[in-house]
C-alpha cells in the first residue's frame, strides 16, 4: 500500500532518538546553504528584484529588513545591508552563525557586489527560488551612485565591527530569538520582511503572521519562499500529510523545529486575515500520488491544489488604514 510505503523508517528512527539526552545536536545537520556567499547573493538578490516592482518607495533607501531564520550564516541579511538597507534584524530560534563565519561570507559577498556579479543561476544552486527572468545584476535598482554608498569603507568596517560581536546591539543590525523580536521591533517600523524555506518549518503560523502584520509600515512587504516538500520524512515529496499524528509526533521528536506539514491554502489565508494584500506568487506544482483515502484524517478534505502545490513564492503589501 502506497500509504505505508510511503513511511521513511530511518526519519522515525532519528526522531526518537532525538527524545533521548545528548542526541538532539549529534542529528543537526545544519540549516544548508547560506554559509555559501554565492548563495546568500543569489537568494537575496531575487527577493530584491521580485519586490521592488510593488514597493512603493522605489528609488529610496530599502529602511527596515528582517529576516526570519537566516541559518548558518547572516549572509542574505549582509546582502541586504550591501544593497542599502539602513537596518538588518535577524530573528532565529538558534543562532547558527558564529563570527568568523560571517565575516568570510561578508568579505565575498563585497567582492561580488564591487564586481556587480551576474545573480548565481539553478544550474549552481539548483534548489533555490523564486526563479527569475533575468540574471544580470540589477543596475537598475543598484545603480552606481546607490553602491558607491552602499560600499563606502566606513560602511563596510561598520558592520565588520559588528560582527565580531552580534549580541551586541548594533545600529546597523541585530539577532535576536523570537522571544525578544517584539521588544527589538517597533509597531510599524519595518519595510521588507523575508525568508527563504523557512515558514514550513514554523509551528504557530498565526502568532508569525500577527507579528507580521504589526511590524510592517503600511505599504510594506513580506517576500517568503515557502517549500511544502516533505524534507526526507517521507518517500514520496508530500508524504508527510499522510502520517498520523501519533506517527508524525514521534518523527519530529524532541528537534527545535521539523515541519508544520501546514498547506499553501492556510498561509495565503493568514496573510489575508492579518492585513496584507496578496500582490504575487509563484507556485512549484508536482504530482501527487496519493489517494484522499490515503492521506491522513486532518488532511483528508485538502484541495486537490494544496495536494500539488510543492513550494510556492508569495509577496504581500500591508494593507494601508
Amino acid at each position: 500500500m502506497l500509504r505505508i510505503a510511503a513511511y521513511n523508517i530511518k526519519a522515525i528512527l532519528e526522531g526518537g532518538l532525538s527524545l533521548l539526552p545528548g542526541f538532539g545536536r549529534l542529528l543537526y545537520k545544519g540549516t544548508g546553504g547560506t554559509d555559501s556567499a554565492r548563495y546568500c547573493y543569489s537568494v537575496w538578490l531575487r527577493h530584491l528584484v521580485m519586490t521592488q516592482q510593488f514597493n512603493e518607495m522605489a528609488g529610496g533607501p530599502l529602511g527596515t529588513v528582517v529576516e526570519l531564520g537566516p541559518g548558518d550564516s547572516l549572509g542574505t541579511g549582509l546582502a541586504a545591508l550591501l544593497s542599502g538597507a539602513s537596518r538588518y534584524i535577524a530573528v532565529d530560534v538558534m543562532r547558527h552563525a558564529n563570527s568568523q563565519q560571517n565575516i568570510a561570507v561578508f568579505e565575498e559577498l563585497v567582492a561580488l557586489f564591487a564586481d556587480r556579479a551576474p545573480i548565481p543561476s539553478n544550474q549552481e544552486f539548483t534548489e533555490v527560488k523564486p526563479p527569475i527572468d533575468d540574471l544580470r545584476f540589477p543596475a537598475s535598482i543598484l545603480d552606481d551612485g546607490r553602491m558607491a554608498r552602499n560600499l563606502d569603507s566606513k560602511r563596510l568596517q561598520a558592520i565588520v565591527d559588528g560582527l565580531h560581536d552580534t549580541a551586541k546591539e548594533n545600529p546597523l543590525f541585530q539577532y535576536v530569538d523570537p522571544a525578544a523580536a517584539s521588544s527589538v521591533i517597533a509597531a510599524g517600523s519595518v519595510d521588507l520582511f523575508f525568508s527563504q524555506a523557512v515558514l514550513e518549518h514554523v509551528e504557530d503560523l498565526q502568532a508569525f503572521y500577527r507579528a507580521c502584520g504589526s511590524w510592517l509600515r503600511p505599504g510594506g512587504l513580506v517576500s517568503h519562499q515557502i517549500d511544502f516538500r516533505s524534507h526526507g520524512s517521507s518517500r514520496e515529496w508530500n508524504g508527510h500529510w499522510v502520517y498520523p499524528d501519533g506517527v508524525w509526533r514521534l518523527i519530529r521528536g524532541n528537534r527545535t523545529y521539523l515541519l508544520n506539514r501546514e498547506p499553501c491554502s492556510t498561509h495565503l489565508r493568514l496573510l489575508t486575515e492579518n492585513g496584507f494584500q496578496i500582490v504575487a506568487e509563484k507556485r512549484s506544482l508536482l504530482v501527487s500520488r496519493f489517494e484522499r483515502s490515503q492521506l491522513a484524517t486532518r488532511f483528508r478534505k485538502m484541495s486537490e491544489q494544496d495536494l500539488t502545490t510543492a513550494g510556492i513564492y508569495v509577496v504581500g503589501r500591508k494593507i494601508k488604514a
